[in-house]
Parts: structure tokens; sequence; C-alpha cells
């Protein structure tokens, strides 16, 4: 089989449409502090233990990663560790920054915090919490079957999350090894080159993927009814 070349995501500046370019970020380190557990998921996954293998098109670099789980030393970060200690939590599954979405259609830096209960979006920049939620209240995840960076968590009760990181495998397989671990429920994953989610309120948004030459092009749009 032809092996795959790097792919990078190409932004469609005609149409309300947005995308990540990939990087390499530097690798966090792990560390215990103040009950704090710091540790990455199971193992170093291999080709044959993806959750993807099968089904979704994987970059070459992504394959037989080593997953770091905290890419942004956490301990270092008060307010981190004030937002975790607050909320009982003792271990931290994974942590880095992230792109999220807006409801307007805007990228927002942020950092993704998963504990073995929830998820956390804070703000960097103003050290705010902008949101948690429960693992329990999370149903799907939505990735497409390219070479992308997006991933959407699906929150039946709330509105979802949209975002990208170029550590999305592990972001995904930290989840789902999260749901196995607190409880009997499985996390449904789901593969598709266009997918919806609620941005908030009665906005629902279609994110579309499509394979061109030199990378993927990925378009986020309103959903009309």
């Amino acid at each position: 089989m032809e092996s795959r070349s790097r792919r990078r995501v190409i932004i469609d500046d005609n149409s309300p449409a947005t995308g990540v370019v990939e990087r390499r970020d530097a690798v966090g380190t792990d560390d215990d502090v103040q009950g704090l557990k710091f540790r990455p998921s199971d193992g170093n996954v291999t080709e044959d233990q993806e959750l993807f293998m099968g089904i979704k098109v994987r970059r070459k670099d992504s394959l037989h990663n080593d997953y770091k789980g905290d890419y942004i030393d956490v301990p270092s970060n008060q307010f981190l560790m004030k937002i975790l200690q607050k909320q009982g939590e003792e271990s931290v599954l994974f942590a880095d920054k992230v792109l999220k979405f807006t409801a307007s259609g805007k990228m927002k830096r942020r950092i993704l915090l998963i504990t073995e209960f929830a998820i956390y979006i804070v703000d960097p920049e103003t050290d705010t919490l902008k949101r948690r939620v429960a693992l329990a209240a999370v149903d799907k995840i939505c990735l497409s079957e390219l070479s992308d960076n997006f991933y959407a968590i699906v929150i039946p009760t709330e509105y979802d999350i949209l975002m990208a990181s170029t550590r999305k495998t592990e972001i995904v397989t930290v989840l789902v090894d999260a749901f196995k671990s607190s409880s009997d429920y499985e996390l449904e994953i789901v593969f598709s080159n266009r997918f919806v989610y609620s941005a908030g309120g009665e906005l629902i948004k279609e994110v579309q993927f499509e394979e061109v030459e030199g990378g993927v092009k990925t378009r986020i749009s309103r959903k009309e009814e």
C-alpha cells in the first residue's frame, strides 16, 4: 500500500469555512502534584489498537505515537490547579491547548482538560473557566473519515462543542477510556464527512469535509431547515 504523505488543512476563504494547519507542538511532561495524578492514556497505542483503524484516514506521523497526557504543565498553573481541586478531581487524563469554534464561527484558543469525570474548557488569556461538562452528559463524538483535526462532542442536554487539535486521536482515545473506566456506558464514535452539531440555542451547524489536492477542505455553515 502506498504510504500517505503528510496532509494540511486548506482554508476556503470564499465561503463560511474554517480549518487548521497541522503543526507539531512541544511535548509536555507528567507530574504528580498536591494529590492530582497526571498520567497518559493506556499505553503506547499501536496501529492495530487504534479506534480508527479501517475507518478513518490517518496521518502517517499520528501512528505509533506515545501519548503524554499533560502537554501544558498543569501543576505550574495555579488557576487550573484551583479549578481541579475545587471540583474534587484526583487525576488529569489530558491537558492541552486547542481551538474551539464559537456559535458565530470564530476560532478561540482554549485549554482543554479531561479528567475521569468531566471536560473543562478554560480561556488561557483571562484565566476563566468557560465550561464544565460531565462525562456522563456526553452522548457521542463526531469525526470525519479524513485526516483533519476536527471533532465534535455531542451533548444532548446542552449545546455541543466543536474543536480542532493536532492531538485529536489522543483526545478521543482518552474520552473512550474514561467512559470504560467510570461506567458501563460505551461512548459512541461516529465517522462521517458531513455531520451537524448544535452551536447553541436553536442554531444548528453543518460541518462538511472534502479531500482535495494537498489536504482536506473543511466547511462550516448554518444548517437550513
